[in-house]
């Protein structure tokens, strides 16, 4: 026996050290944040980042969120907010964003301004983006996410989406609702798309507008113009900095931005299904929950618009869905970037439960729940079907946009 016990202790100290091992690594565990690009089309390198927790493999898989940007700006506008969605250590979810195509790092092969093989027939419109986004959930996060499902029916995202994200968020939720969890619109703004005359945005792009989309292309992506833009959509100057005015710049330094803002400013608006393009009506008919998070100082997206979709968010009968609204003190048009820590706890909060009515979750903890971001107080409170009336100046307001 003398001679067995040196085997014996080391077999469990081995053994003690591996349980160990594994009930540390949730604990231990960090944010991993990585780049991927993807083929769509055929034809377009499409830029898009997965954020997880690493050693979350030990944990059971939860649904995937996906983060859809505002215009004009990348994934790495998400970057604050993504760690306020998934702490490190926290669980086994997965944080997708993505860039549109002609934005970000996401662009046709061989792209020369609407002139290469690549780019011909192109449309830089909504509805290509929701095409973009819709292959991009079927081809590249379904497969991913298939190991701890039954089935691909299974597999369902969260939408979190900020100004035409938003919008764009409402458009998959009709279109896709197979596919569709929830949708979290941040600021969404309700109209997309000028539809000017002369053409469809279909590259490449005749003269004129070829030349109208040059000159406004080069005048708005100046850093002096960018920063005066940032200055007056953020509630706090402080909020953004000389980094994010690089960012921005730096996503308008390829080869194709010309032709594709001259394709964004001629292409037409969603087309939903049934016909009816009404952004509110088809609002009222997403079959998902949603929840409305929205930056009370937005000069542009005021609470106006977020109380329209509440109401039309309110006729929807027959089913069980949720709607829920959050309005954010101090906070303008990007909450995502703005509000990082009070929409990240408001997005957890909001993904991580089964049931999201009223009755079950607590979005808000208290009347008002602060928040302490580097540049200010922020103070988040529920808005409820009567406080989200309407008033005659903002029925008028919201209906003449």
């Amino acid at each position: 026996m003398g001679q067995q016990y040196p085997i014996v202790k080391l077999i469990a100290l081995l053994s003690f050290a591996l349980l160990r091992f594994i009930y540390l690594i949730p604990c231990c565990s960090c944010l991993i944040i990585e780049r991927h690009s993807w083929n769509y089309q055929k034809k377009c390198e499409i830029g898009f980042e997965e954020a997880k927790n690493d050693h979350s493999f030990l944990l059971p898989e939860e649904d995937p969120v996906l983060l859809l940007n505002g215009f004009g700006v990348g994934s790495f506008h998400q970057h604050r907010l993504i760690p306020n969605i998934i702490p490190e250590g926290s669980n086994n979810r997965r944080v997708y964003a993505i860039d549109y195509l002609g934005q970000g790092n996401s662009w046709p092969i061989q792209c020369q301004d609407g002139k290469s093989d690549f780019e011909k027939g192109l449309m830089y419109s909504i509805d290509t983006w929701a095409d973009q986004i819709i292959q991009f959930i079927e081809k590249v996060i379904v497969p991913s996410h298939l190991s701890q499902k039954d089935n691909c029916k299974d597999v369902k995202v969260h939408l979190v989406g900020n100004s035409v994200g938003g919008y764009l968020s409402t458009l998959l939720a009709r279109k896709r609702p197979d596919l569709v969890n929830s949708i979290c619109l941040l600021n969404a703004t309700p109209v997309w798309g000028l539809n000017l005359p002369g053409w469809n945005g279909m590259l490449p792009p005749p003269y004129i507008p070829r030349k109208i989309g040059q000159y406004l292309f080069d005048l708005i992506r100046n850093s002096n113009t960018i920063e005066n833009f940032l200055s007056r959509v953020y509630a706090n100057e402080s909020a953004f900095d000389k980094e994010l005015v690089h960012q921005i710049v730096a996503c308008t330094e390829g080869k194709g931005g010309h032709a594709a803002f001259a394709s964004i400013l001629w292409s037409s608006s969603a087309t939903f299904p049934g016909g009816n393009n009404d952004f509110y009506e088809n609002l009222g008919k997403v079959e998902c929950d949603v929840l409305l998070i929205f930056g009370k100082d937005d000069p542009w997206c005021k609470p106006a618009f977020a109380k329209r979709m509440f109401k039309s968010l309110n006729t929807r009968k027959g089913n069980n869905f949720v709607q829920r609204y959050i309005e954010l003190d101090n906070v303008g048009h990007c909450p995502n970037h703005e509000a990082p820590k009070s929409v990240g706890k408001l997005v957890q909060r909001w993904v991580s439960s089964d049931k999201k009515s009223e009755n079950d979750l607590s979005l808000v903890h208290g009347k008002r729940e602060f928040f302490q971001e580097q540049w200010g107080n922020i103070s988040m409170y529920e808005i409820d079907k009567q406080g989200a009336e309407l008033s005659f100046l903002d029925n008028v307001f919201t209906r003449l946009v």
